[in-house]
């Protein structure tokens, strides 16, 4: 049976907290009272053992479980690769919010039930699997944000050692050391990202449209096809914006509270970090026309 139509035939409406080792499962049948609950590991043999449990007798299941970061994608594709199961991965904001409404207690129970209500009541948009090579991307654009964080570091002590008397030689050789070793490790994921990217008719156009846009060059090009890779292609303009966290959050209520608007940041921080330095570019360098400028505020 074809995933379209699962979701026609739901019985088992599926939540899972996903931790480093353990999943906590719960689970709601059709025509039956309660939730069935039970621990799994987190591993391929883990996954498996409970694919066959949620599926038992022929049943059809909705899962729904939060993104945690390297925890969770393994056992989000091994669901979706279950033919008679549709799984949905949630902001985790979204998740606690929608949480917040059902339980008291904090628990991985209490969460597992959380979404398998969430499951089961909720409108459900089904994750899309994105490929093996969107995944690699990804992973290292994430891995190059790492390093160039640990580079400024180092570059920062390096600069307090060479400004202080009392700083031995063998320190500030060592820190000089350790920058170099780190640029040759950058320039070589760099090249790995690159590489990849050329194995994909793809995502090679993609690298190019972006590296057109004034602002952003290579670095930044690869950051951001990193992480915009692997989302759904039929996300609107809203979606985008959201899932990055730019949306705007405002606070008015009636006349006593008004407060300025800013970003929600309820998104995906290495995308909203891979658009800052680019729109700080194009900011100064390629200003939106002058049509485009919001009017001056007038008198009061």
């Amino acid at each position: 049976m074809s995933k379209e139509s699962v979701s026609n035939h739901v019985t088992v409406y599926a939540g899972i907290d996903v931790s480093a080792a353990t999943l906590a499962v719960a689970v709601q049948r059709e025509n039956r009272e309660g939730f069935e609950q039970r621990e799994s590991a987190n591993s391929a043999a883990g996954h498996k053992q409970l694919i066959g449990w949620l599926l038992k007798g022929g049943e059809r299941g909705r899962v729904s479980l939060e993104a945690t970061g390297v925890y969770s994608p393994d056992l989000a594709m091994a669901l979706d690769m279950a033919p008679s199961i549709e799984v949905a991965v949630l902001n985790p904001k979204m998740a606690n919010r929608f949480a917040q409404t059902l339980r008291r207690s904090k628990t991985d129970a209490a969460d597992a039930v959380a979404l398998a209500e969430y499951s089961r009541r909720m409108q459900f948009v089904a994750w899309q699997r994105p490929g093996m090579i969107a995944l690699e991307l990804r992973a290292i654009s994430r891995h190059l944000v790492a390093l160039t964080d640990e580079h400024t570091r180092l570059n920062n002590r390096l600069h307090a050692a060479e400004v202080s008397a009392t700083t031995p030689r063998c320190i500030r050789q060592d820190l000089k050391h350790s920058l170099d070793g780190l640029k040759k490790r950058i320039l070589r994921l760099r090249k790995a990202a690159l590489s990849l990217v050329d194995q994909s008719e793809e995502l090679k156009p993609k690298l190019k449209q972006l590296i057109g846009i004034p602002g952003i060059a290579e670095t930044s090009a690869l950051q951001l096809l990193g992480e915009l890779v692997a989302l759904d292609p039929k996300m609107t303009a809203r979606q985008w914006d959201a899932h990055s966290g730019l949306d705007p959050a405002n606070q008015i209520s009636r006349s006593s509270v008004y407060k300025p608007s800013r970003i929600s940041r309820h998104g995906n921080r290495y995308l909203r970090r891979a658009l800052y330095m680019p729109a700080l570019v194009g900011v100064r360098f390629d200003p939106p026309p002058e049509s485009l400028l919001p009017a001056p505020a007038g008198p009061p």
